[in-house]
């Protein structure tokens, strides 16, 4: 039997979910028979993100496929595509590094036009979700350790790098909500005892990757900008920071001189 709307929105309202009646509205349009509203509802409940129930994210106006345990694209995030795109021109050569879902390559492809767009995760569910997401754009994605897996051809050719590096420190990972901390790729989050381990290795290897006048843009928080700068700077870039109030989003941009 199918749960009525006002039975669901109240359900999920017990548990905690804030917008239960958008929820409650997603969760019904998705579900193909009631015993599937009824397992959605369920998962809904148990704590999974409501992306990974319906199999889909809405980022940058695009409905980016989703797999179970994949990183959510997080709204602040569309800031860091607004920077992309700005930097960005028709035909230019870009990569995704650690890409999840592979939502930055496939928004700022939407934004720009044709892109050669490449990327790369080391998480193998999120590299099959990331090629369904980049394909419509003839993108490719690649399964591996940040630059491991890349065409080596690609060497010197990369006008636009966007990273969005896992950066939350280890011991704030516990603080995170359970939909992150339980539900998406430990990888995904985890950025070492300062939480930019990943992002010291994507810098020091931009330099080999971007040809000149090309940009890496990495995600950050607020108070790791500073020392973003400096790591970014200490590897040959130029670097500057771009900030949103409205996002409550940091980019920090590293130029390679041309």
């Amino acid at each position: 039997m199918m749960q009525d709307a006002a039975t669901i929105v109240d359900r999920l309202r017990a548990a905690g979910c804030v917008f239960a009646e958008e929820e409650a509205r997603l969760l019904v349009t998705a579900a193909q028979t009631p015993a599937d509203l009824a397992a959605m509802v369920d998962r809904r409940i148990a704590g999974q993100p409501l992306e990974h129930v319906v199999g889909w994210a809405e980022f940058c106006g695009l409905r980016i496929v989703m797999d179970p345990g994949v990183f959510v694209p997080r709204p602040r995030t569309e800031f860091l595509v607004t920077q992309a795109a700005a930097l960005a021109r028709s035909g230019a050569v870009v990569v995704d590094l650690c890409c999840g879902s592979g939502a930055l390559g496939a928004a700022l492809a939407a934004a720009v036009g044709p892109i050669e767009l490449h990327a790369a995760d080391i998480d193998p569910a999120s590299v099959s979700c990331a090629r369904r997401n980049v394909a419509p754009a003839g993108g490719r994605a690649y399964e591996g350790d940040l630059w491991e897996p890349l065409p080596s051809t690609l060497r010197g050719r990369v006008d636009i790098l966007m990273a969005n590096v896992p950066y939350v420190p280890t011991e704030a990972i516990r603080l995170l909500p359970p939909e992150a901390r339980v539900h998406e790729a430990r990888a995904a989050i985890d950025g070492g005892a300062d939480g930019l381990d990943i992002l010291r290795r994507v810098a020091a290897g931009a330099p080999h990757w971007l040809a000149p006048g090309g940009h890496l843009l990495i995600e950050t928080s607020e108070m790791q900008s500073p020392q973003t700068v400096e790591i970014f700077a200490r590897h040959g870039l130029i670097p500057r920071v771009a900030s949103s109030e409205a996002w409550d989003a940091t980019v920090v941009i590293g130029t390679q001189p041309a």
